[in-house]
Order: C-alpha cells, then sequence, then structure tokens
C-alpha cells in the first residue's frame, strides 16, 4: 500500500513532524510524507523542511521575518503583525517593510539566488506593492514609501534598478489561497471591495482607484487584468510587474514536492489540521492535497485535532472521512495542543480500516 501524508502544521508541530506521527500508522506501507504550509513562520518551516535548509528568524522594524536558503533558492517569511487589519482603506500604508526585508536577505546571500520566494500574507496596506517596489530600489517623481494617497500625481516609474537587484532570478509571491484570483482595479478590485464594504466616500475611492492603476501601467501594463495581482494590498501587482508568479502557500509547496506525480502512485492521500470545521474547513492545506487527490481519482481522508464539521460538507471537498484525536469540544475546540503521541494512536486505529 502507498500511502501520501500532507498535513498542515498541528499544535506545536510543524508539518513534516506531525506527517511522521501520523505515517507511524501505516508501518508496513510505502509512506510519502510531503511537508506543507500556508503562510508565515508554518509556511516558511515546510519549505526548509523540503530543501534540508535551516529556518532564521529575526526582526526587522516591525517585522517578525523567517529566512531559509535552499540550493540558489532564498524564501523570505515575515510573520502577520499581532494587530488586526482595519477596516477600510488605509491611504498611508506602505508595504516598504516587506521591501526592506527582501532587500536586506538579497544583500546579506552568499550568492545570487536563482529562485526567490517572499510570502506576501503579512502585507497590511492597499499601495499596490509601491512600497516593496521603493525598497528594491525603484523611483518616480512621488514618494511610492508613503502609501497609495502619495500616488495620485505619479507620472514616473523607473524599475530598472529592481530589475537589476534580482537578475534572472525567478521570482514567487505567496499569498492567501482566496486571494489568488484577485483583481486589482475595477469593479471587482481591492479599492472597490474593501471601499463599498467600509462605506467609503465614492469619490475618493475612485480617485484611490485611479492611482493604483497609473502605478499598474507604469510598471507594466499588462498585468492589469492578470489574476491575483490585487492580492495582499496589490504586493501581487508589484510581484508580477517584475515577471514573477502568483501562487498560495499550499500550492507552492506542492509543486516543490511535486505532490501531483507522487499522488499518482497513491492509494491513500492523508491530510489533516488543528481543527476541522465548517467555518475553515481546515485551511488551504486541506483544501489543496484534496485538490490533488480528487485530480488522481485517490481517497483522502482528514486527521485533525478536532473535527467540528459534517459528512455533507466533507464531501463537497473532496474528502471521504475526517478523524478526531479528542472528541469535539463544542464552541471551544482545542486542537491547537495536540501531540505527536495522541496523532500517532489516532493513525493507528485509522490505519485499521484504511490498510490493504
Amino acid at each position: 500500500m502507498r500511502v501520501v501524508v500532507a498535513v498542515d502544521s498541528i499544535g506545536a508541530m510543524s508539518s513534516a513532524r506531525a506527517g511522521t506521527a501520523i505515517a507511524e500508522g501505516w508501518p508496513d506501507a510505502e509512506v510519502a510524507v510531503v511537508p506543507m504550509g500556508e503562510a508565515g513562520r508554518g509556511f516558511a518551516q515546510a519549505v526548509a523542511d523540503q530543501w534540508g535548509s535551516d529556518l532564521v528568524s529575526g526582526v526587522l522594524d516591525d517585522l517578525i521575518v523567517n529566512l531559509t536558503v535552499g540550493a540558489d533558492a532564498l524564501l523570505v517569511a515575515p510573520e502577520p503583525p499581532s494587530a488586526q487589519p482595519s477596516t477600510g482603506i488605509d491611504l498611508h500604508g506602505s508595504s516598504v517593510g516587506l521591501g526592506r526585508a527582501l532587500r536586506q536577505a538579497l544583500q546579506n546571500a552568499a550568492t545570487r539566488p536563482a529562485r526567490i520566494l517572499v510570502d506576501l500574507t503579512a502585507a497590511r496596506c492597499h499601495d499596490g506593492g509601491a512600497g516593496l517596489l521603493a525598497a528594491l530600489g525603484a523611483t518616480a517623481d512621488v514618494p511610492l514609501d508613503a502609501g497609495v494617497a502619495a500616488l495620485g500625481d505619479l507620472t514616473r516609474l523607473d524599475l530598472d534598478p529592481v530589475i537589476e537587484l534580482l537578475g534572472d532570478a525567478e521570482l514567487i509571491g505567496v499569498v492567501p489561497g482566496d486571494q489568488t484570483e484577485q483583481l486589482l482595479v475595477g469593479l471587482r478590485g481591492i479599492t472597490s471591495l474593501k471601499g463599498r464594504e467600509a462605506g467609503d466616500d465614492p469619490a475618493r475611492l475612485l480617485a484611490t482607484d485611479a492611482s493604483l492603476e497609473r502605478l499598474a501601467r507604469l510598471a507594466r501594463p499588462e498585468v492589469l487584468d492578470l489574476p491575483g495581482v490585487g492580492a495582499c494590498g496589490g504586493t501581487g501587482m508589484a510581484i508580477a510587474a517584475l515577471g514573477g508568479r502568483i501562487l498560495s502557500g499550499p500550492a507552492f509547496t506542492a509543486e516543490l514536492a511535486d505532490l501531483a506525480a507522487t499522488v499518482r502512485r497513491a492509494d491513500l492521500v492523508v491530510t489533516g489540521c488543528g481543527v476541522f470545521d465548517f467555518a475553515g474547513r481546515g485551511g488551504g492545506v486541506v483544501a489543496e492535497a484534496a485538490r490533488q487527490a480528487g485530480a488522481a481519482l485517490c481517497p483522502c481522508i482528514v486527521v485533525a485535532g478536532e473535527v467540528l464539521i459534517g459528512g455533507r460538507e466533507m464531501r463537497t471537498m473532496g474528502i471521504e472521512s475526517a478523524y478526531a484525536v479528542r472528541d469535539s469540544a463544542g464552541d471551544d475546540p482545542t486542537g491547537g495542543d495536540t501531540t505527536a503521541a495522541e496523532l500517532a494512536a489516532t493513525s493507528r486505529r485509522i490505519a485499521r480500516s484504511w490498510s490493504w
């Protein structure tokens, strides 16, 4: 029997550690553990585990930044700020801190990487990535690091210093899974969606949208209609304008491990998370693992600290069954403190009905 284990971080365990504990349930099977992650430290650790490298964390400005280096590759993954994002449009918020983190990592690298991976999910801005570009060396006739409010009179943008800094490296921006199709401007753009939700002044919304469109046209006009360029306050646009790709964390870690090829040879896919409930549906890792399994016509099951979702909802996701480490605690889920021993014990119980 061939089993693929591709889980999110569970409790204090990384994806790799949780996956290894679950793999103990099938001692006589051929088991492949694939580390996966969605954003921040969990995502960075999954990439580091796949690369076989160390994860280093430090503080730059107000950001906690996770760094790891693989073979000719660099990952920069800041942690999202603890404060909740404000409602409405932040006219002065900037992505410059994200750019500074990337620039410093590039300057400290022993060699110029062939692949540069930037986790954009920590961005709390609405500036179309102008601050990110500024920190990497872009120049303009208005301040690029003062938020979208400063972009109203923008007429000149020079990205040549950024292109020179990055060289021929492949650039990938990681965004939340629900933002991979997000547009930058227009009725479905970030200004329209966020501004109308907060009841902002229509005239200000139109002016803000026009500023973002002007920035994008000066950077690279063809990116305007690309999906994902509005992700994370428009920082996706900066990545696309530099010729980069926009992916979710689970999609990237699946691609890095060639999960599709591994699943095609498998008899069972096991994914998992801390709490599998109706609201979060296990998060992006569970969704990506189920998608990969569905494409290969392979059954997929979930192991979670707690399960608070019905069978009908699971089946719409392509999940055959879900197994809880503990009985559900109703409105007070505690899946976050699941241990490796509990996971292994649960896995051994599950394997009795999923072995052949």
